[in-house]
């Protein structure tokens, strides 16, 4: 049996909003009508997630889509997208 990670398809960032996760759905939403959304979205094992974390940084959050790829989809995803 083969164990995948999952790995970060996809972060931004936002500014300090009083609802992180009302403010992300709109950005979201938007990289899935992106090529590498559609393509990531067939092809993610199972469903895709997103965590929201504060930034420190930026002083707003961070938010941080993940997913399993099978090897040959993470190769493809790896040599098209990053």
């Amino acid at each position: 049996m083969i164990f995948h990670k999952a790995m970060v398809l996809h972060e931004f960032t936002m500014g300090d909003v009083e609802d992180p996760y009302l403010y992300a759905a709109f950005p979201i939403s938007a990289w899935q009508e992106t090529e590498m959304g559609r393509w990531v979205m067939a092809n993610v094992e199972g469903q895709a997630s997103f965590h929201i974390h504060p930034d420190p940084v930026q002083y707003g959050y961070r938010v941080v889509i993940t997913g399993k790829l099978s090897p040959k989809a993470e190769t493809f995803f790896r040599l098209k997208f990053r």
